[in-house]
């Protein structure tokens, strides 16, 4: 594939994307349909919603996972699905506030506070569903964990408070809202959807210059986001080059020169230190003929 198809194919996605489309693989369809055979399926879905996703499966042959899949011993389960995310996911669409009784990390239940809830987020790395929302009486953001909410139930919220609270939301996040440049380095543009693919979780724009044949892409983040970044660009290495973003400068510098550091000593230590060899057959020590 050259890179004219990569940058077409890039586009023609982010088109899909942004319109609310998905393209999605038989394979894909086939695992759907095995999963929705789980008994947990009837739990995490409305029962119009499991109909509808049958009904449009139901040309679909099941995923045969007999000779395929070999369950080892494994540590204890975490369970994905939580009773509690159901009704927070529709508070969440209907623009409902709560009030929620919730475990803190010293162990303190916060009882009886009201707010608006704002997303729900799932974290690969630790496995665990958190809820991002608004406690109204401070009008501060709060994210915890779905598993140390005790209960959370419905209230009624004034409107015009609900449309406060959401502009203040909007001025914090964009004050901690953060500009990053990144250039791709022209010798590795044949990887462009590669290197795309490596920032797709984060709003982004993508530029090319024509002159320089570069491509630049600016991402926007949050404060606590930067380390996430920083694994990113690590991982692509010296396909990249941070242009913009003095903090992401410094850290990545910082990064390269412990990291030459660390190799000059090892290139020193095996430079003065005498090679000894000892011919096949023999023993280190023993007797000479």
């Amino acid at each position: 594939m050259n890179l004219f198809e990569k940058v077409f194919n890039h586009q023609i996605l982010s088109r899909l994307e942004d319109s609310g489309t998905f393209m999605v693989t038989s394979h894909e369809r086939a695992w759907l349909k095995t999963m929705l055979a789980h008994p947990a399926a009837q739990d995490a879905f409305l029962p119009e919603t499991l109909s509808k996703l049958g009904g449009i499966l139901e040309k679909d042959q099941v995923m045969d996972t007999t000779e395929h899949l070999l369950e080892k011993a494994r540590s204890r389960e975490k369970h994905v699905y939580h009773p509690l995310l159901r009704p927070l996911r529709q508070s969440i669409l209907a623009r409902k506030g709560l009030r929620l009784s919730y475990e803190g990390k010293s162990g303190y239940v916060n009882v009886d506070h009201l707010g608006v809830p704002l997303k729900l987020e799932y974290s690969m790395i630790k496995r665990e569903w958190y809820l991002h929302w608004i406690n109204l009486p401070r009008y501060t953001v709060m994210c915890t964990r779905v598993k140390k909410i005790h209960s959370a139930t419905e209230a009624e919220v004034d409107p015009a408070e609900q449309e406060r609270a959401a502009l203040q939301l909007a001025q914090k996040l964009h004050a901690r809202r953060r500009r990053v440049v990144i250039e791709i380095v022209p010798l590795y543009n044949e990887e462009l959807s590669r290197i795309l693919y490596a920032f797709s979780s984060f709003e982004k724009t993508v530029a090319y210059d024509a002159e320089t044949d570069a491509y630049r892409v600016t991402v926007y983040l949050l404060g606590n986001e930067f380390e996430y970044l920083l694994s990113k660009l690590r991982f692509l290495g010296k396909r990249v080059r941070v242009v913009q973003g003095q903090y992401l400068i410094n850290r990545m510098l910082e990064s390269s020169t412990k990291a030459l550091s660390r190799y000059a000593e090892a290139d020193t230590v095996s430079e003065g230190t005498p090679i000894t060899t000892t011919p096949p057959g023999s023993a280190a020590g023993g007797n000479r003929p």
